[in-house]
């Protein structure tokens, strides 16, 4: 009897660490009640706001590091976003997918980065705001063995600092 009652106090204590209610102790209004209207306010010219109205990555073909028209495009948009956030720095991130050594992917996501900064550059983006990484094979968006996977991994990602 006392370990019936034991296992029927625990469930109720795990059911409420599981509530979803977040208002408690944040002034009666969570994140997405009426008092926000549902809505997460995004702070201008932040990475959120870059991720959300502009789009963070281009993507590049197999083995590539030049930019697609898709990209060029894209990347206008970069363009316009860090010329109206003229305090805004941009971290561009260069990615490759699984396959090939490590170093060969290093320096392939360093050669997609730079041809990111050097598009930005030649667009009148100041080369001070800007820097570049490469983190080759070791930061993939998706994980899988397969083309699907492989083209999300092959990108560059601007990071708003």
């Amino acid at each position: 009897m006392k370990m019936r009652y034991l296992c029927m106090v625990a469930a109720v204590a795990l059911l409420g660490a599981c509530s979803t209610d977040d208002s408690a102790g944040k002034g009666g209004a969570s994140a997405s009640g009426p008092a926000s209207g549902g809505a997460v306010a995004v702070t201008p010219g932040s990475q959120a706001d870059f991720v959300k109205n502009v789009g963070d990555r281009v993507f590049f073909d197999f083995d590539k590091a030049s930019l697609s028209t898709e990209s060029r495009d894209q990347l206008g948009k970069w363009v316009a976003f860090l010329k109206k956030y003229p305090s805004d720095q941009l971290v561009v991130e260069g990615h490759a997918d699984e396959r090939g050594t490590r170093e060969y992917n290093l320096a392939l996501g360093e050669r997609r980065a730079n041809a990111v900064k050097d598009f930005l550059v030649a667009q009148g983006v100041q080369s001070s705001r800007l820097k570049t990484i490469s983190y080759g094979k070791e930061r993939p968006a998706a994980l899988g063995s397969s083309e699907e996977f492989w083209k999300l991994n092959r990108r560059a990602v601007g990071v708003v600092q």
